[in-house]
């Protein structure tokens, strides 16, 4: 499940040096989307500040909040979670905005202390909470909304009532779509 291209996040911290205030170094996630599709809300950052990492900083989430401000939330934790897993993280070229909407409740810190400005600070996602507050993302077969891929046709295997429907043939469809 993490895809942090077999580097350990302890290995990429001290790949980049010693990071903190006086570093600009960060650690990029290949891979990691950088915004929300089709929304300007960013998820990631393409360049390390001069002056160090911006501070992330618990927001508190009010149940008044707009829906499209819910949904980049819930984009971004989909995003954590089908990037990381549980496996622990470092902030890297994470947003610290967007960090600061989960951080303390689905993303907490794994050092201690922990540091809010440094690029090297490691994470993780509290499965627990992040289900909790976002069960969407952890029901079967539906992560980012789409169906699993085994589902093409749209139909219910076990529903399949034409009889020609993989039930009872045995093994998946992973290769792609059923000869007739």
């Amino acid at each position: 499940m993490a895809r942090h291209g077999g580097k350990g996040p302890r290995s990429a911290r001290k790949q980049q040096g010693s990071g903190g205030h006086s570093g600009a170094e960060m650690v990029k996630h290949r891979g990691f989307p950088g915004r929300m599709p089709g929304t300007d809300f960013q998820f990631t950052i393409r360049r390390a500040a001069k002056e160090g990492a911006s501070r992330i900083l618990r927001r508190e989430r009010y149940a008044d909040r707009r829906a499209v401000d819910r949904a980049a939330d819930r984009a971004f934790m989909t995003a954590l979670w089908e990037h990381f897993g549980e496996e622990p993280f470092v902030r890297g070229n994470l947003d610290a905005g967007r960090l600061s909407w989960l951080i303390g409740r689905e993303v907490v810190a794994v050092d201690d202390p922990f540091d809010p400005q440094d690029y090297n600070a490691l994470m993780r996602v509290d499965r627990a909470v992040a289900e909790a507050s976002f069960p969407e993302i952890f029901a079967e077969n539906t992560a980012m909304g789409w169906r699993d891929e085994d589902d093409w046709d749209g139909v219910d295997d076990a529903d399949d009532t034409a009889g020609d429907g993989d039930a009872g043939r045995g093994g998946s469809n992973r290769g792609g779509r059923a000869s007739a």
